[in-house]
């Protein structure tokens, strides 16, 4: 698997710059993402937070079913439950209550 370049392109950028906006207790879906954005798609947007996200609140960007990011699912519970992000019995998070879609806070 090649690696990622030492910085960020300009989609990857602009991945995360959304990325940061995201408010506290709110997600977007990986693909919520890509068609706010205008460009790529749900795994383009996966590659731009693994490689990058880091440095970004990483655990407001989810797969459609709500569940969190594979691998981190115990650190993303604890920033939900900080954060008071609507979940679901199963544990996911209630994509209808959190779903933010680009707009005002």
């Amino acid at each position: 698997m090649a690696r990622p370049p030492s910085h960020p392109d300009d989609y990857a950028e602009r991945v995360l710059d959304l990325v940061e906006r995201i408010p506290s207790g709110r997600v977007m879906s990986y693909g919520d993402v890509a068609e706010y954005l205008g460009q790529g798609g749900p795994r383009q947007v996966g590659a731009v937070m693994s490689a990058w996200g880091g440095a970004v609140p990483w655990w407001r960007v989810i797969r459609a079913d709500g569940s969190p990011p594979p691998g981190h699912e115990v650190r993303a519970r604890e920033h939900y439950a900080a954060e008071a992000t609507p979940l679901r019995p199963n544990g996911r998070v209630d994509m209808r209550r959190a779903r933010w879609d680009g707009g005002e806070p």
